[in-house]
């Protein structure tokens, strides 16, 4: 069975599949009388013809590690964004593009790090490794399905460092 390895995500390693939403230095600007700060327009969200913007709260059941992943999917229509409501770490697997999925990447999530994933890109499941396993996604409302999956065989074990 195929072995992949977990790195850290990071925005530049994650790049070619969307991006890491995270607060990094300091804001754009100051809002609220001075007390917030705003990190401004950070994700390329995609919601494609006839479609509009959605949010909906998904609660993941934990896994566990080494995790075998065995099914990727994609949204040919929109982009995708998986924003944890907890502070635990959280896996991020994507495949690398094409009608089929390609090479596959895993990344751990660390504590206030979400993800954007670009339209088309083939990506797992959530993947809480504790719970709660609540996430804010945010994607694309529609007519169209949205939706391709692919079962993968053999299965591909996840691991850390």
């Amino acid at each position: 069975m195929p072995q992949i390895i977990a790195r850290p995500l990071t925005q530049s390693a994650f790049a070619p599949f969307g991006e890491v939403l995270e607060v990094m230095g300091p804001p754009d600007k100051l809002i609220n009388a001075g007390k917030c700060g705003r990190h401004h327009d950070i994700a390329q969200l995609d919601f494609g013809p006839g479609g509009r913007a959605g949010i909906s709260l998904f609660d993941a059941e934990p896994r566990a590690l080494p995790y075998l992943l065995d099914l990727v999917e994609r949204h040919p229509d929109g982009s995708q964004a998986f924003l944890p409501m907890h502070r635990n770490p959280w896996l991020v697997i994507v495949a690398e593009p094409g009608d089929r999925p390609g090479a596959i990447h895993a990344f751990l999530a660390g504590p206030g790090q979400g993800v954007n994933f670009h339209r088309g890109t083939w990506h797992g499941v959530l993947t809480p490794l504790s719970a709660p396993g609540l996430f804010a996604v945010v994607d694309r409302i529609g007519e169209t399905a949205n939706l391709e999956e692919v079962r993968l065989d053999p299965p591909v074990e996840i691991v850390l460092p």
